[in-house]
């Protein structure tokens, strides 16, 4: 089974393991604080470092999934976007508040922007190749909007407490 879809169940388990282990109350806002934190340290933290070692260090092979030439430079650049956002991701563990929504819009952007360049890819060159229109790309454009979703939330049920 391929990783893109066991980094999303494992946030899920991660998230549920803390908050039935932790002692503090499990209101709506902990809850959804705990899911957005490990939504951003596995979702985009690890994920993105996947996607990192697979693009710098087996490029060849996520190519020819993506349906790419292979040895483009480009490749690696797109390697070391992967990283920042892998590592930013992680730090979220560390790092609140308005830390979180850089790093949601960050993903998002970068997501986004790979599932219309997918899309484009597609339409223009007829790239069917399962990396450019399979499951992936549902990912970049679920993932982002399940994080944009979450931090709302967060933000709205945090507001609510300031105001009680």
């Amino acid at each position: 089974m391929e990783i893109m879809y066991v980094l999303p169940v494992l946030a899920v388990l991660v998230s549920f393991s803390h908050l039935f282990i932790s002692k503090k109350p499990r209101t709506k806002d902990r809850v959804v604080e705990i899911f957005l934190m490990y939504s951003l340290v596995i979702l985009v933290g690890l994920s993105s470092i996947w996607a990192f070692m697979g693009h710098a260090f087996a490029s060849a092979e996520v190519a020819a999934y993506i349906g790419w030439p292979a040895g483009s430079p480009f490749q690696f650049e797109v390697a070391c976007a992967n990283l920042a956002l892998g590592v930013i991701g992680i730090m979220c563990l560390k790092f609140r508040d308005n830390f979180w929504t850089a790093t949601v819009t960050a993903f998002t952007i970068f997501y986004w922007g790979a599932a219309y360049g997918h899309v484009m890819d597609m339409i223009q060159h007829g790239n069917h190749a399962p990396g450019n229109v399979g499951a992936p790309i549902y990912f970049d454009i679920i993932l982002p909007t399940i994080l944009i979703v979450l931090l709302v939330a967060h933000k709205i049920l945090e507001k609510n407490n300031q105001k009680q």
